[in-house]
């Protein structure tokens, strides 16, 4: 698992840990029951604060992409496909809400809407 973060940008570092994994367990590159690092050893890794590492870790298991189990680790949980397809389709009714206001306000009906949602969707 590679994790780079970066004291120049405004997104906290264990934001930038927490975006990096679920990722990488997006992308597959992370597999479900796959070890993740200890808290210590990717805090002496990335030179950073052993609670930075645990803050990140808490996050990604309330939201259910990494279990944790006492004695053993954190591993990338099982059930999280069912969480990723969740948090996809919020960020995806975001932007429809955004797009349907702007065609709203410029007089775009419905079925323009959909003609363009079908033509980019099907391209390659």
């Amino acid at each position: 698992m590679e994790i780079i973060v970066s004291n120049k940008t405004s997104r906290p570092l264990y934001e930038q840990i927490v975006m990096q994994v679920k990722t990488q367990i997006m992308n597959g590159e992370l597999k479900a029951g796959e070890a993740l690092p200890s808290i210590r050893a990717l805090a002496k890794s990335l030179q950073i604060s052993v609670l930075t590492v645990q803050k990140a870790y808490d996050l990604l298991q309330e939201d259910g992409f990494i279990e944790t189990t006492a004695g053993k680790g954190c591993f990338v949980s099982v059930q999280n496909q069912d969480f990723y397809l969740e948090e996809q389709q919020k960020k995806i009714e975001e932007h429809f809400n955004e797009a349907i206001e702007i065609a709203r306000t410029s007089g775009i009906p419905l079925n323009k809407l959909l003609d363009l949602l079908t033509l980019l969707y099907e391209e390659d």
